[in-house]
Order: C-alpha cells, then structure tokens, then sequence
C-alpha cells in the first residue's frame, strides 16, 4: 500500500466515513490513477475534470459520476490539502425525477410472490420498516426490542442510529428467527453464516421476482421504501414523522413524497369536469 493511500484511509476513517463509502471512494481515487497511469498526487485539476467527463461519456449514472467527485474532492481537500481547486470539481447536477413508487395492490402481489423462505421476511421488512437494503441487511437479533415494539437501525446513512415501529405483522416470524439464530447473529445472514446476505445477490433476487411480477419501468428494492414513505403520507401522517422514519437529515428529501402521492391529487378536479358557469347578464 501506497504512502498516499495510506493517508487516503487514514483521513477517512478518521473523519468516520462508513465502510462502504470508504470502498466507493478508494475505488473511484484508484480507478482515476489507472485511467491517467499516474500517482493521484501527480494529477492536474484539469485531469480530475476529465475524468469525471469520461465517466459521463461511458454513460455512468448520476449517482456513480457524484460518487466520484465526492471521492475526487475529499483528496483535494483533506488528503492533498488543495481547497482551492474545489471549485473547479462540480457535483453533476441531477434531474429532478419522482421516485418510482408502486401501489398498495402491487406490493402485497410482489410479496405473495416471493416464495416462502428469508428473502420473502426481508422484503416484507423492508416495505414495512422503509430500510435502505444495507439497513436490513444487517440486522441482527438484538436490534429487535419485542417488549417496546421498535426496531434499532444501527448506523443508517450518515451514521445515524434511529428507532422505527417493529411491524406486529412479522413479530412472531422475527421472533422465530431470532430464537434460532441468537440475538447477535444476522436476521438475514449469508451463504456460509457468518456474514450478512450480500446486498449485490438480495438485489438479483429481487430484479428477477419483478420480471416475474411483469412491473412495467424500473423497480428496484429501494422501490419498496419509496412505496413505505408514500402510503404513509397517504394515510395521513405528517411529514416529521416520516422524516424520522427514514432517518433523512433534511425535511425537503422527504417533501418528495408530496409530490408523488396521489391522495391530495384525487381531490382536485379537472376543469372540464367542472360545470360551466351561466354568463352574467
């Protein structure tokens, strides 16, 4: 390992940036290197531009091009100690799009779906607590607080404990799961026990039960938190609630939901549907 790696890490593990943020950003600082075939201390800010361009080109997502400045920008800033440049380095701005949300109907047929088994329990969690896939993923016994009903969420994004309701609806199917594997074993581990389910086979898994289900657009696990913050703005409860819920810094990260849900659209009329005023004499 590199001097500057070593730095690279140092930095970050210090400012307490989660595992899988590290690897993201390792990734993204190396894979820069190896496009230019040079050291990451050696490259020009014009460089690091023109990476970001290339990624863009490859026809990259939004979210992997913002991975990479974000990677690129911590070594300017804390690594190389170059915050001068940072304002040559932009974030990728990104269209402002709906999530994608499925309806009430939908979801219980994707989840009648599912054969029964661990991955049919962990989506029907997913949809009923609103985790993040790494959320769910790595549960184990002891964050499931039977006598106070509430699930533990240890270290969602942005490195934030939060408690959500425990679904009465699982309670019994958790609690079996539990007094199998023991409190500090994964809810959901993976092939050989000690790990938790990998999140890239749980996604496959999913991918192909939507074929099955024949969902038109683009479905993903993250659909079912989506769908989790919608049919609980529908069913009335406010916003802060749902805030805390999903664990979102910013109130205004969940005011997408509004926008989405379908309960306040209903209730506004079309024009033509309205009836045409006499005129006035």
């Amino acid at each position: 390992m590199t001097p500057l790696r070593q730095r690279f890490l140092r930095d970050l593990h210090l400012r307490r940036y989660s595992p899988r943020t590290i690897t993201i950003y390792v990734y993204h600082v190396a894979h820069c290197a190896k496009h230019f075939d040079q050291s990451p201390d050696q490259l020009t800010i014009d460089q690091f531009r023109d990476y970001l361009l290339h990624l863009q080109q490859q026809g990259a997502s939004f979210s992997r091009c913002n991975q990479a400045a974000c990677a690129l920008r911590f070594l300017l800033r804390v690594t190389l100690q170059r915050s001068d440049e940072l304002p040559r380095l932009p974030y990728q701005r990104r269209p402002k799009t709906l999530p994608a949300v499925l309806s009430r109907q939908d979801v219980q047929r994707l989840l009648d779906a599912t054969p029964p088994g661990p991955y049919r329990l962990l989506f029907r969690l997913t949809y009923a607590a609103g985790l993040r896939i790494s959320e769910v993923t790595h549960l184990r016994g002891r964050d499931l607080d039977f006598d106070r009903g509430v699930l533990l969420v240890r270290q969602g994004k942005g490195s934030k404990d939060r408690l959500v309701p425990l679904p009465r609806t699982l309670r019994d199917d958790l609690l079996t799961v539990v007094r199998q594997r023991g409190v500090d074993d994964f809810l959901f581990p993976g092939r050989h026990g000690r790990d938790s389910l990998n999140v890239g086979a749980t996604q496959r898994y999913f991918h192909r039960l939507v074929q099955v289900c024949g969902f038109p657009g683009r479905v993903t696990l993250h659909t079912l938190r989506h769908s989790y913050a919608t049919h609980l703005l529908e069913a009335g409860t406010d916003l802060l609630t749902i805030q805390k819920l999903l664990g979102h810094r910013d109130l205004s990260t969940t005011t997408r939901y509004v926008h989405v849900s379908t309960a306040h659209l209903r209730g506004a009329p079309s024009p033509l549907d309205l009836p045409v005023p006499e005129p006035e004499l």
